[in-house]
């Protein structure tokens, strides 16, 4: 059976300030839309579900990220994941310029876990936590092709 991944989809608390951190990186809104009725009662397994979403596509058009932000049933805050948390972890994105990626982020109010890692001499990482809570992984490539 043939499959491909068609996105990832994350609760937020605030679905502009969202929209507004992950644009900024480069993505860009592919839709928009509020939801609500029987098919996604089915579809998602709450009754009453309506929400706000949104589709943010990766510049290269193969990654996707749906944001929702619940109307009804009420969102529920939970603690931010940490890294050893089992589920969903985090996203991640390959940035030409690890520096350029963490600024941007920082006028969001986004900064690194703990900091800039050297991975041998292939990449330079870091996590910062984005909005809502939500874990993102920088990664840049330090062997350019």
């Amino acid at each position: 059976m043939p499959i491909k991944l068609e996105n990832v989809g994350i609760a937020v608390r605030d679905l502009e300030a969202t929209i507004a951190f992950f644009t900024d990186l480069g993505l860009t809104v592919a839709g928009r839309d509020t939801v609500s009725g029987e098919w996604t009662d089915t579809a998602v397994g709450l009754d009453g579900n309506h929400a706000k979403i949104a589709m943010l596509q990766t510049p290269d058009g193969h990654g996707r990220i749906e944001l929702f932000e619940y109307i009804h049933p009420d969102a529920i805050e939970t603690k931010p994941t940490r890294p050893n948390e089992i589920g969903m972890h985090r996203v991640a994105f390959s940035v030409d310029n690890i520096d350029e990626a963490l600024e941007i982020a920082a006028r969001h109010g986004c900064h690194p876990l703990r900091g800039v890692a050297t991975y041998g001499d292939a990449y330079k990482l870091t996590y910062v936590r984005g909005p809502s809570g939500i874990i993102v992984m920088f990664a840049e490539e330090l062997k350019k092709s």
